[in-house]
């Protein structure tokens, strides 16, 4: 460890691993065909964080000089570091982790792929305020086909208090305790990221436009969702009875909502159509 605080063999050994750990696909970039180690190649990383393939070199060797904060972000964006491993990264480097400004917005290809992978399920991914950040094809069927959609209006809380007040879901007890839960995580989402911009602007803006969020905001409830069953009237799909399945991720703070079917159940019975319906 040198007086600044920088371990430099950590750092080398660190960067090494997990440059081998990164596939080309994940980075976006071609396989190429001769490949003799896996991972990426040096002058890879290099390109992708913006700086020369011998000052790379030099740092994976333990030789190179102090990384400036700006140097250790772009290594942590070209590795797809997570949260933890970009704290340890600062760290090893001598210097401070940078403040968790606002949630992670980040979709990593591993959720991507998991999400696609849900191919008769309904899933798709928030952040902790509540944005859709992806979704697979059953989830149109819910959630529309957002790409078309304004950032802006791809957040959850937003969608639950633009229904009318004399909308028939506020009168389902279900529903009423779901959109109770929403407001909860929404509070406790806003105690962790006080600075984050579109948080303060979300918030000020429901307050100002529904009473019932300000009458729920002002109860002060601090929670984290839990499962609920929902019964869904679709206008196309009919009846639909389900599991409304929250999976946090703790290292971005997201969250994977999946509607789970009873095994066997009519619902279930749907969702594999509509499967077939989508792959043919």
């Amino acid at each position: 460890m040198t007086s600044s605080g920088l371990r430099r063999d950590e750092l080398a050994a660190f960067l090494r691993a997990r440059r081998a750990r990164l596939r080309p696909a994940e980075a976006g970039l071609p396989d190429g065909v001769r490949r003799r180690t896996p991972g990426l190649r040096r002058q890879e990383v290099a390109q992708l964080a913006g700086m020369s393939i011998d000052y790379y070199i030099r740092l994976e060797q333990g030789r190179g000089p102090h990384p400036s904060r700006q140097v250790l972000a772009a290594l942590a964006r070209a590795l797809l570091l997570s949260r933890d491993e970009r704290e340890y990264l600062f760290r090893i480097a001598g210097q401070n982790p940078p403040p968790t400004g606002g949630p992670s917005r980040e979709v990593g290809p591993g959720l991507r792929h998991l999400i696609d992978a849900m191919t008769e399920t309904p899933a798709y991914l928030v952040d902790a305020t509540y944005q859709v950040l992806a979704w697979n094809r059953l989830a149109t069927y819910f959630v529309g086909d957002l790409a078309a959609v304004p950032d802006a209006d791809r957040n959850m809380i937003r969608w639950i208090f633009r229904q009318p007040v004399v909308d028939s879901h506020w009168t389902d007890a279900d529903t009423v305790r779901f959109v109770r839960s929403s407001v909860a995580d929404l509070r406790a989402a806003y105690g962790r990221y006080p600075a984050d911009p579109a948080l303060r602007e979300l918030v000020t803006e429901l307050l100002g436009t529904s009473p019932r969020f300000a009458r729920l905001w002002a109860e002060h409830d601090v929670e984290e969702r839990r499962p609920i069953v929902k019964r869904v009237s679709h206008p196309e799909l009919g009846s639909l009875e389900f599991e409304c399945r929250v999976l946090h991720v703790p290292e971005t703070d997201q969250r994977v909502i999946v509607y789970v079917p009873e095994p066997g159940s009519p619902t279930q019975a749907v969702f594999r159509r509509l499967a077939e319906r989508v792959d043919s």
